[in-house]
């Protein structure tokens, strides 16, 4: 079994007061259950567009906060006497510019903010941990809240990978190490011993439903299995995006006619990993962790 760099459960003092930044997905409302359970009631942080509704997350303490607004989180958090933040979920959209209101905390921030965007998303998030630390706030990872979603390394489920299948999943891996060098996106897909789809600012899903229009269309045709591998950036910050799978993943892959899925060993959240193991054994596809950085299977 790997452990994530740093997996451990972090440790936390009864005066120590914990923020969620929920985007989309599941991943913040486990974290915010987690924390719950643990003695820690969470301040949520619901991101205007993002954050799912009818979850757990909207009966905890917190604020609407629209992404325009970014530049007032530090004063938000400095107000709810907020001592450690974790990220969790996806934003699928930038801030429209023409949309935030001008401010003094803006423009105290907006140098590293426009610099830390001109190298990329994961320059972005850097900037964002660093405004957010300089004010005294730690932040967390949700690996160091949930550590237990952590994927681990070898079979998660019934189904194994065929012994063709494991060129594919170094092809992916690679693949997907590559774009992840470029800052571009986490996941491929490997269909006959080489990458045939990279992701991109799209998403997962998009990127397997592209996938499944191949197949469709024609233009892979005859091209039986295949899987989609998704893998952290090489040097990512661990803080924050975290690759993530989960039950909607196995549907979206089996809809592409894959035959599997593999995520970096401790290094990508397994969401609702019983219902992803129930979902892979009845459709026969294989779930598997493999270890990223240093390209084994």
């Amino acid at each position: 079994m790997t452990k994530a760099e740093g997996g451990k459960r972090i440790d936390l003092s009864a005066t120590d007061r914990i923020a969620v930044v929920a985007g989309s997905g599941r991943l913040p409302v486990n974290v915010a259950d987690c924390l719950a359970d643990a003695g820690h009631a969470p301040f949520i942080v619901l991101i205007d567009g993002e954050t799912d509704p009818g979850t757990s997350l909207w009966g905890y303490e917190g604020k609407a906060l629209a992404i325009e607004q970014f530049a007032s989180l530090v004063q938000l958090l400095r107000r709810e006497r907020i001592t450690h933040l974790v990220l969790a979920g996806g934003i699928s959209r930038r801030p429209v510019w023409r949309a935030i209101r001008p401010s003094v905390p803006l423009f105290r921030i907006l140098p590293r903010a426009l610099a830390g965007l001109a190298r990329g998303d994961d320059g972005l998030l850097r900037t964002l941990v660093s405004l957010i630390e300089d004010n005294g706030i730690k932040v967390v990872g949700a690996h160091q809240v949930v550590p237990d979603l952590l994927a681990t390394e070898g079979r998660i489920g019934a189904h194994a990978p065929q012994d063709g299948d494991w060129a594919d999943l170094r092809a992916g891996l690679e693949a997907a190490r590559a774009i992840g060098a470029l800052d571009i996106g986490q996941a491929a897909v490997a269909i006959g011993g080489r990458a045939i789809a990279l992701e991109g600012i799209e998403g997962t899903d998009l990127l397997l439903e592209r996938v499944r229009d191949l197949r469709t269309n024609g233009r892979i045709a005859g091209r039986k299995r295949g899987v989609l591998v998704k893998c952290a950036k090489p040097g990512q910050e661990m803080r924050a995006d975290l690759p993530t799978i989960g039950p909607a993943t196995v549907d979206a892959a089996h809809a592409a006619g894959l035959a599997g899925i593999g995520v970096e060993a401790g290094r990508s959240f397994v969401l609702d990993v019983g219902d992803v193991v129930e979902r892979a054994d009845r459709l026969g596809l294989f779930v598997v962790g493999v270890t990223g950085e240093r390209g084994n299977t």
